[in-house]
Parts: structure tokens; C-alpha cells; sequence
């Protein structure tokens, strides 16, 4: 890792060092202000977590700093703060703001679409984000937490996908997230949807059959999931009838979106050796696309700090590692600026291909055929 001074314990447990992370709280009363007056205001959302944090990095530069991962959870009470905070908060914005436009009647259709569009950009920038926080805790509440989040944008099967799946897999055949060389997004997209949600649903199956049940069992998360995201669905329809229910499906559809883009970016092309016989080499820091941009990590509680993620999964945001150039691969810019280049494959190829190329010659001489590597036609992990 970095070989940057490290942040004691008593310098992270002060709220002045927590407070940048609390930015994404500013996108709430943004979605308000946007709801009351329309117009150009229903492109602050999308404009401020794309296009501003974007300047705010080139502003702000790069963060090497790490705090001292052996920190007591105890000393990240205000970091925690604003992922304890935001559920509630984002359920309130989200059908505070349907029973407001609704009953106002002071928008267009394509003004109320336009506005459910950018709350979809925060629900799925932050809310999914935020989730992927919870999920990981030991902690029961701030899982339900995670889960209640996941569920406002039917996608609550992401928690054991990403849980039983990803992080297991990830960078083999078996991983329906990890993007594929020469994979546009446009591609990898509808590919995942149906793919996650399988293996999502299989991977609870077996635990299931493990311990003796059905999948139909109680006790089988996807029954939680389907109750908590019918509720969504019933509040949406209740506040606003059809047209509730229409709004709530576009944030809902914006907002995987956003996800899946992120987990396009996050291991474009970086594969796992197969060793043989179906086995694999171990996950490593190098199979994760790292960015250390500043104003970027604060937006997303330092989820570009991937591969540290991938290598101790538990390690709450505050505590995640930067790593040198030598030791995991460096995307360009941030998140909000690569996510917008997926979106255009080839500006896309033409950007992250050569670095995927140069990745292989430094950790992987050996390999002269990338063929079944690129096409996910290597054997199934066992």
C-alpha cells in the first residue's frame, strides 16, 4: 500500500474529518429545490454528481492518506453518521417529493420525468452506494438498513449477488459483474440484469440446500426482499395511482443503471488466472480499477478505493487503503467522468483498452492466449 503517513486514531475520531463525506447529503435539499421551481433546475442533480464533482477533482487532486486501518469503530461515529442518516432520509425525499409534484400539479410529464430521472441519479449514486456500505457490516440494523435502500430501487437481490457472487468470483467466467475486454456497456448491461439476478437467487438456493431447507424457506433472504419491495411499489401507487407508480419505475430503472455502470467501470478486463482444473488465484489488489481522486471518494465514501475492498471486504469506508501504481491499476479520472466515457464505447476502447493491455504484460507474461479470458469461456470455478 501506499507508503503515505497514516491518519491516527484520534485524528479520524474528530468530526472535521469525517465532514467531506457528508457531502452527498447536499443532493437532498438539491432533488427539493428542483421540485419546486422545474425548469433548469431538474438538471442539478445530475449536473452536480457528474459534472461538479468531476471539476471539484481537478480542483481538489488526488487523496494517498490512509487512516490507520486498525482504528476502533468506535473512533468512526461520524463517518457512520451519514450512512445511518440517509435511509430515512432518501425515503422521505423520494415519496415526500411524488406527494408534492402530484398534488402541486405545477410540473409537466416531462418535467416530472425529467425530476424523477435526477432523484433516480441519487438513489442509485448514493442510495445504492450507501447500501453496498450496510450490506458488508456484521452489524443486523445497518444490514436491514442496506436492504430497505436496496429495495426502494428494486434491486434487492444486489445485496447476495454482490455478498455470495461477486466477491467470490469476481474476475472468473462464474462473475456475471466483472465486464469483459472489448465489452461495450451497451452489451454488458442487459447481460448482467438477467445474470445477476439468476446467480443472485441460485447462490441463496445452495446455501439453503446446505443447511437442510427449501428455497422457499422463511428464512431465505429473497423472501424479505420481495415483501419490502412490494411495499415500495404499494406506497408509490397509494401516493400518486399509475402515474406514482410510473415515477417510481423510472427512478427505480435510472438508478440500477448507475449501478451497473460503476461496476462496469470497477474490473473492466482485469481477470483472475486459472491455474487449472477450475481453480483460480487468489483475488489480489491488481483485479480492481482504483481511483484516488479526492472530491470523487468524499461523493462516494471511497468506494474508488476498490481493490482494498475486494481484499479485506469487511473494512468499513473510512479505513479503505490506497494503493501505488505498482501495486493495482489507475483509472484516469474518477468515477463520475468514467462512467459518462462507458457510455460511448469507443472514446471507452480508446481509453481504458491500452491500460488493460499494459495491465496484462505487468502481472501476466505468461498468458499468450487471452481468447478464453476475454470471452468468459474458461472453466467455471469450482
Amino acid at each position: 500500500m501506499t507508503d503515505d503517513t497514516n491518519i491516527g486514531h484520534s485524528s479520524a475520531a474528530k468530526l472535521w474529518a469525517a465532514i467531506p463525506f457528508w457531502m452527498p447529503l447536499l443532493l437532498v435539499p438539491l432533488v427539493w429545490i428542483s421540485a419546486i421551481n422545474g425548469g433548469w433546475w431538474l438538471v442539478a442533480v445530475p449536473m452536480a454528481t457528474w459534472n461538479l464533482f468531476t471539476l471539484l477533482d481537478a480542483i481538489t487532486g488526488l487523496n494517498k492518506e490512509n487512516l490507520d486501518p486498525n482504528t476502533p469503530v468506535e473512533a468512526l461515529f461520524w463517518y457512520r453518521f451519514v450512512t445511518l442518516i440517509w435511509p430515512p432520509l432518501q425515503f422521505v425525499t423520494l415519496f415526500g417529493v411524488m406527494i408534492y409534484v402530484l398534488s402541486s400539479d405545477h410540473l409537466s410529464g416531462s418535467e416530472l420525468a425529467a425530476l424523477f430521472f435526477g432523484i433516480g441519479v441519487m438513489t442509485g449514486t448514493i442510495g445504492i452506494n450507501f447500501s453496498h456500505e450496510l450490506m458488508h457490516q456484521p452489524n443486523k440494523y445497518e444490514r436491514w438498513l442496506g436492504d430497505i435502500l436496496l429495495s426502494m430501487v428494486l434491486y434487492s437481490h444486489f445485496r447476495s449477488e454482490h455478498l455470495l457472487v461477486h466477491h467470490r468470483y469476481v474476475g472468473t467466467p462464474r462473475d456475471p459483474v466483472t465486464a469483459r475486454y472489448n465489452e461495450g456497456f451497451h452489451r454488458f448491461f442487459p447481460r448482467v440484469l438477467g445474470q445477476s439476478l439468476f446467480s443472485a437467487f441460485a447462490a441463496e438456493k445452495a446455501m439453503l440446500k446446505r443447511r437442510g431447507k427449501h428455497w422457499y424457506s422463511p428464512i431465505n433472504p429473497f423472501m424479505r426482499y420481495w415483501v419490502l419491495q412490494g411495499l415500495m411499489l404499494v406506497y408509490a401507487i397509494v401516493i400518486g395511482g399509475w402515474t406514482g407508480l410510473g415515477l417510481f419505475l423510472l427512478q427505480a430503472g435510472v438508478a440500477i443503471w448507475q449501478l451497473e455502470l460503476v461496476n462496469y467501470v470497477e474490473h473492466y478486463g482485469l481477470t483472475r488466472e486459472h491455474l487449472g482444473d477450475g481453480k483460480y488465484e487468489h483475488v489480489k489488489p491488481h483485479h480492481s480499477w482504483n481511483a484516488a481522486h479526492k472530491a470523487s471518494n468524499w461523493l462516494l465514501i471511497n468506494l474508488q478505493r476498490h481493490s482494498d475492498h475486494h481484499y479485506k471486504p469487511d473494512r468499513r469506508f473510512p479505513l479503505l487503503q490506497n494503493y501505488r501504481d505498482d501495486e493495482a491499476p489507475q483509472l484516469p479520472f474518477g468515477y463520475p467522468i468514467m462512467t459518462m466515457a462507458a457510455m460511448v464505447p469507443p472514446i471507452w476502447r480508446r481509453v481504458m483498452n491500452p491500460r488493460v493491455r499494459a495491465w496484462r504484460k505487468q502481472y501476466y507474461p505468461n498468458i499468450t492466449d487471452w481468447l478464453p479470458y476475454k470471452n468468459a469461456t474458461n472453466p467455471l470455478p469450482r
